[in-house]
C-alpha cells in the first residue's frame, strides 16, 4: 500500500483513493497483436490546444470553517489553509490531459515499451470490452510515473505545472469551488465516483465534458484522472509559501497530485483539495498534462 504521514487522517483518505503502489520494473515486449494496437492508437493521436493563463493574483486555498464539517466549502484539511492571494507570472498549459495516444506515441519515439501494467489494461479493454483504437487513442494517459511525465513534458519543450498554476487554472482568479463554479458535481461536469469491480478505469475522452471547464477553458480539471504536478507535496506549504510564483518545496517524500479521478468521491474535485503520491507510482487514477513559460520575444 502506498505510504503516507500520519499526522493526517484525511490525507491518508487521499492517499487509499488513488490506489496502490506498483515497482516499477523493466518493460516487456508487447504481444505482436498488442503492438498493432499500440501502433494504431499512437497513429490517431492529436496534440492538445495550448490555452493562455494571464499573469496576475488568485484566490490559492481555503478558509477554515468550523461550524459546517460537511459543508462543501469547508476544508479537506489542515494542508489547503489559509487561503490568500498569490501572483503568477503568465504561463500556458495544455487544455486537455496528455492522452494515451500522445503518450504511446511519445513511448514509441523513445523506443521504450509500455509498462506491463498498461499492457495488461490495454489488452483486456480490448478483447473483454471491445473498446475501439479510436475511443481509446482520447482516455487520458494513465499508469505513468512522475519521472515519466515530466520527461514527456521536456521533450516536448515544456514541464509540469507547479501545484499553484494547476490551481490557479481550475478554479480562476476568484477561487471557484469546482472549476465551473459552485454547483454540485454531476456527470456532465466531470467523470468521477465510477466503480468496476475489477479496477478497470472508466474513462472519458480528454477533449470531453466541455460543461465542466474551467474558468479558462480547461478541461478535467475536476475527475477523470488526477494529474501529477512539478512540486514535493508540502504539508503545510500554504502557510508559508512565498506571494510571488510559488516553486513548491525543495524536497519530500510524495509528489503533488490534483484534481481527482474517476473513482474519486464529490470532495476529490474541489480546486483546493490536495494529496500526494509516490513519484515511483504507476496508478490507473494518475495522468498528467504539460505547462509552458511563454519565449519573451528579443528587443
Amino acid at each position: 500500500m502506498l505510504g503516507y504521514h500520519t499526522c493526517s487522517t484525511t490525507l491518508i483518505s487521499f492517499f487509499l483513493l488513488i490506489g496502490t503502489s506498483t515497482v516499477v520494473q523493466a518493460e516487456s515486449k508487447p504481444s505482436p497483436e498488442l503492438a498493432r494496437h499500440l501502433t494504431v492508437i499512437a497513429n490517431l493521436s492529436q496534440p492538445s490546444p495550448i490555452v493562455a493563463i494571464p499573469a496576475g493574483p488568485f484566490l490559492i486555498g481555503s478558509k477554515r470553517v468550523d461550524s459546517d464539517p460537511y459543508g462543501r466549502w469547508t476544508q479537506f484539511d489542515d494542508t489547503e489553509l489559509p487561503q490568500h492571494r498569490v501572483w503568477l507570472d503568465a504561463y500556458e498549459l495544455d487544455r486537455d490531459e496528455v492522452s494515451l495516444g500522445e503518450y504511446l506515441a511519445f513511448l514509441h519515439q523513445q523506443k521504450t515499451y509500455p509498462s506491463s501494467e498498461l499492457q495488461q489494461l490495454l489488452w483486456h479493454v480490448i478483447t473483454i470490452h471491445s473498446i475501439q483504437d479510436e475511443a481509446l487513442t482520447r482516455w487520458p494517459a494513465l499508469y505513468v510515473t512522475w519521472d515519466e511525465a515530466a520527461k514527456f513534458c521536456s521533450v516536448r519543450h515544456a514541464r509540469l505545472p507547479t501545484e499553484a498554476e494547476w490551481e490557479k487554472a481550475a478554479r480562476g482568479p476568484e477561487g471557484n469551488l469546482y472549476p465551473w463554479g459552485d454547483a454540485m458535481p454531476n456527470q456532465k461536469l466531470a467523470m468521477f465516483g465510477q466503480h468496476h469491480v475489477h479496477e478497470i478505469p472508466i474513462l472519458a475522452a480528454v477533449d470531453s465534458h466541455k460543461e465542466g471547464k474551467s474558468p479558462y477553458g480547461i478541461h478535467h480539471m475536476a475527475g477523470n484522472v488526477a494529474e501529477w504536478v512539478h512540486d514535493w507535496f508540502g504539508f503545510d506549504y500554504y502557510a508559508y509559501m512565498p506571494d510571488r510564483n510559488p516553486p513548491g518545496p525543495t524536497t519530500g517524500r510524495y509528489k503533488s497530485v490534483r484534481g481527482g479521478s474517476w473513482k474519486s468521491k464529490r470532495v476529490m474535485l474541489r480546486t483546493a483539495t490536495r494529496g500526494g503520491a509516490s513519484p515511483h507510482q504507476r496508478s490507473a487514477a494518475i495522468g498528467f498534462r504539460c505547462a509552458r513559460t511563454p519565449v519573451t520575444p528579443s528587443p
